[in-house]
């Protein structure tokens, strides 16, 4: 790990995590009064002083009518619009058709010990994926 991707997991902690991924998902720029709205901030100097935190570590920075992403640091993550999605999904969803399509395509008329290995690997690999895919999104 770098000294600059270090950095970025000491600021990305707690509160200032929040207003990352308020500004993150606003997809927008984003002004204080927002951000001290949108996440229950008592008043706008907490939502000022997380704001100087995040601009100092060069994830964020201000436009004219507020503060944007400068730098996305989630890791694993595919971005479409403003939704983030895991990478261990594909994962997920190829083990989850194969098990559909074992019980329902390739189902033999007898039920043999390999075909029951195949659909126990085929549940361990979606119980595995579904796993990192809850684990990714906490981080998000």
């Amino acid at each position: 790990m770098s000294a600059e991707e270090e950095d970025e997991a000491k600021v990305l902690r707690g509160t200032t995590l929040r207003v990352y991924r308020f500004i993150f998902k606003a997809g927008k720029p984003v002004g204080i009064s927002e951000l001290q709205e949108g996440l229950g901030f008592s008043s706008s100097s907490v939502a000022s002083y997380h704001v100087s935190k995040l601009l100092e570590a060069g994830l964020i920075r201000e436009q004219d009518k507020g503060y944007v992403m400068d730098k996305v640091v989630f890791d694993n993550m595919v971005r479409v619009r403003r939704t983030l999605i895991p990478f261990q999904t594909a994962y997920m969803a190829f083990f989850a058709v194969a098990f559909l399509i074992l019980l329902t395509y390739l189902r033999p008329p007898q039920i043999t010990s390999t075909y029951g290995f195949a659909l126990v690997v085929c549940l361990v690999g979606v119980a595995t994926s579904l796993y990192e895919v809850v684990r990714a999104l906490k981080k998000v």
